[in-house]
């Protein structure tokens, strides 16, 4: 199928060049709006063409494809998270799934230590105190944080943004220890100067700074559940920056309102785009509006990873980032 002919759907606003690049390519169907779409808008651009472009908060769900007809045969995410795809129902109807893997991990990375720094530092509550003019001068016990150098990391999910981060931590003087359901390569291990845990419950109990990094699956909601967030240490923390299902926010706030831990840096949500109203309101709290991977080169090269993957499809060729079930 010559590229020129075949259709694509673009369910966001993606950055200029991005568009640009994908009309000069493709026969594009452009949306100049920030706003997601209806789900009967979703619909009706899914059944008028070949190749769908979706982003996070685009619900591609086993009724979605039973309404998106015939014609779409490439579901080409715009991000590395295909959570809120149905897979397995569009490889049942013959659809390719593919993702943007790779491409973010240094940038989100980047926040994950941003955040580590931030909350330990109280460096909102900081700007919050000069903005409320509570700065009256140097004290030698006011707004006291906590030493970054010499604590222990735990990773949960050392993939490449796992190991970014470590990377980055270990420079700050962290000991870095992590969970996976398997040990990583021998030899990263020993550059990270990392500690393997197979049991996430013992690591947990060990830990100054938690680190969350999974994919959401139905495995993982609530990974740090009441029950996990109890064996924490009072001055432990933690951060997350992959999903907010992977958290019991309940439990989080819990936790942080009767001191039984010290604090947390996220940058998703259970119910995004709102956060938790006890949490927002908790001075020992860094809330973001899911910017981890917010940066200009990054959604550039996502973008070109998705126009790779569709000029393979259009080849006749498996795209190169294909989601395969049991691997995603």
């Amino acid at each position: 199928m010559p590229h020129r002919r075949l259709k694509v759907g673009l369910t966001r606003k993606l950055p200029d060049a991005v568009e640009a690049r994908l009309s000069a390519l493709f026969d594009t169907a452009l949306n100049p709006s920030n706003t997601p779409l209806s789900r009967a808008q979703l619909v009706s651009l899914a059944q008028g063409v070949d190749v769908l472009a979706p982003t996070l908060g685009d619900e591609l769900d086993a009724a979605f494809f039973d309404q998106a007809g015939a014609r779409m045969k490439l579901i080409a995410n715009f991000g590395a998270g295909v959570d809120h795809i149905d897979v397995a129902a569009a490889n049942q109807r013959g659809i390719t799934v593919t993702n943007t893997p790779s491409v973010l991990a240094e940038d989100a990375a980047d926040m994950a230590m941003a955040l580590i720094l931030a909350v330990p530092r109280r460096l909102v509550e900081g700007v919050r105190a000069l903005e409320d003019g509570a700065f009256t001068g140097w004290s030698p016990t006011w707004m006291l944080g906590r030493r970054v150098r010499g604590k222990k990391l735990g990773v949960i999910g050392l993939g490449r943004v796992g190991e970014a981060i470590a990377r980055r931590a270990r420079a700050f003087g962290l000991s870095i220890h992590y969970h996976n359901r398997k040990p990583i390569n021998p030899h990263i291990e020993e550059e990270l100067e990392a500690t393997y845990w197979p049991d996430l419950d013992a690591m947990l109990a060990r830990m100054d700074i938690v680190s969350v990094n999974c994919p959401s699956t139905p495995q993982t909601y609530h990974l740090l559940s009441r029950q996990r967030l109890a064996l924490m240490q009072p001055h432990a923390y933690v951060v997350n920056i992959s999903r907010g299902e992977l958290i019991d926010e309940e439990a989080l706030a819990d936790a942080i309102e009767k001191g039984n831990l010290a604090g947390a840096g996220l940058d998703v949500f259970e119910k995004e785009p709102r956060p938790n109203a006890r949490l927002s309101a908790a001075p020992n709290v860094v809330l973001l509006p899911h910017m981890a991977s917010a940066t200009i080169e990054s959604r550039i090269e996502m973008g070109e990873r998705v126009i790779i993957n569709i000029k393979m499809f259009a080849d006749g060729h498996k795209p190169p980032d294909r989601i395969i079930l049991g691997l995603a």
